[in-house]
């Protein structure tokens, strides 16, 4: 088969806006109303309504519990006298106190924060200056080692590590990455 000359699918043609309205009026027209259902649900609609007029006020008529005859005839027990507590620590925990030792903190050795350590001394420079902006203030320590030397960004001393985490997340709020906390004595 040539599938190059087959052609293209023809689709059937739409009729026209006039004729399109008019053929789903008459099938609208040639449809028959189920005269059987329509029946059926207004005679189960009837006697819905009757079961409910039917029952309507009989709950009045008839009591809630029924007592048997031998009952209405006993006079009313009274009921035993409160026994008296046996327990006495209700009246001793309402009056006592606790002590509790609450043993002091110790702080530790002073925490320092190292936002940085750097070759040139420019760049510490430069990071403290950003920290600056922050409103803390920075110091740099140049420190010699193996290596050669380099340049400390370090804040603090801090008494607590909460001070200074909390200088750390001020630092991070403002987009000052990398700080961390040590136990340090730069003496």
């Amino acid at each position: 088969m040539d599938y190059a000359n087959r052609g293209r699918p023809q689709r059937p043609k739409k009729p026209k806006k006039g004729a399109k309205s008019n053929a789903k009026k008459a099938s609208v027209a040639r449809r028959p109303v189920p005269w059987l259902i329509v029946l059926l649900a207004i005679a189960l609609i009837a006697l819905f309504s009757y079961f409910l007029i039917s029952i309507n006020g009989e709950g009045d008529k008839h009591p809630a519990t029924v007592t048997p005859p031998a009952a209405q005839t006993k006079p009313q027990q009274q009921l035993p006298e409160k026994p008296k507590e046996r327990w006495q620590y209700i009246e001793a925990l309402e009056n006592k106190e606790v002590e509790v030792d609450v043993p002091e903190r110790e702080l530790g050795p002073p925490k320092l924060m190292q936002c940085g350590s750097f070759r040139q001394q420019t760049d510490a420079e430069q990071l403290k200056a950003q920290i600056a902006m922050v409103g803390l203030e920075a110091k740099i320590y140049p420190s010699d080692g193996d290596s050669g030397r380099w340049y400390r960004v370090v804040l603090g001393p801090y008494k607590t590590k909460r001070a200074a985490e909390s200088e750390r997340h001020k630092l991070q709020r403002n987009k000052i990455y990398g700080c961390a906390i040590w136990n340090w004595n730069l003496d």
